[in-house]
């Protein structure tokens, strides 16, 4: 099923499969922050992070989110749909966290009255720049009807997780979505996993996501299985 290789991401490598809509997914142990300043290996982060966004993707297919998702193959193999990826980050945030503390001067942990919704280009090369929907538009990277759809189904997705971990004591500070289209209609891509959103604890305000890498914090695979556990997979 798993064909030649078409595309490799900085953690994700994409082959063909035996049918022509069809891809496989090969997550791999590798690591990396600052759009790639910081690379390293993290043993089992492959398999976890396969296993832990089929869990997300089933869960919400479950709840009516159409996703690129078909099936695990294996430990770190997953079949999808061959999307048209659209080139745009879909960002909410609950609380502030990252560089939009620095951006607007907020205080790291300031608890947002509404979620906070941006879209940022995905290009490494140009450091992920944030951009808003006239840029969108003019440059022809979706049009309004996507535009209006990919927010829509990210807050809608917001409210379905931010539940879920909440009731495993958790708190979802913000997350990246990717969107793409297949056969003309507009699904939910890429993968959801510790490595594209922030958790913390509820009570101690511990980190359980892919800041353990960046700021050094050690243990970063134990911590994503930590979240698993309680969320209810067993890894």
């Amino acid at each position: 099923m798993k064909g030649e290789l078409l595309y490799q991401g900085k953690a994700k490598s994409v082959y063909h499969s035996d049918k022509i809509d069809e891809v496989v997914i090969t997550y791999r142990d590798d690591a990396s922050a600052f759009n790639g300043v910081k690379v390293s290996a993290l043993k089992d982060k492959g398999r976890v992070n396969n296993l832990f966004n089929a869990y997300i993707m089933q869960k919400l297919n479950h709840e009516g989110i159409k996703t690129h998702f078909i099936q695990t193959l294996n430990d770190c193999d997953s079949l999808v749909k061959k999307l048209q990826m659209i080139p745009v980050e879909c960002v909410v945030r609950n609380v502030a966290a990252g560089s939009i503390c620095k951006r607007l001067g907020l205080h790291r942990g300031e608890v947002f009255k509404t979620p906070v919704f941006e879209f940022f280009l995905k290009d490494d090369a140009l450091g992920d720049p944030m951009i808003n929907e006239s840029h969108i538009l003019c440059f022809g990277w979706a049009d309004q009807a996507e535009i209006d759809q990919m927010k829509e189904i990210t807050l809608k997705i917001n409210t379905i997780l931010q539940q879920m971990f909440d009731q495993a004591g958790l708190i979802l500070v913000d997350y990246k979505l990717e969107f793409g289209r297949f056969h003309g209609e507009l699904l939910l891509g890429d993968e959801f996993s510790p490595d594209g959103c922030r958790l913390w604890d509820k009570d101690t305000k511990e980190v359980f996501d892919k800041d353990r890498f960046r700021e050094d914090l050690g243990d970063v695979i134990g911590h994503y299985k930590l979240v698993a556990k309680r969320i209810g997979l067993a890894l």
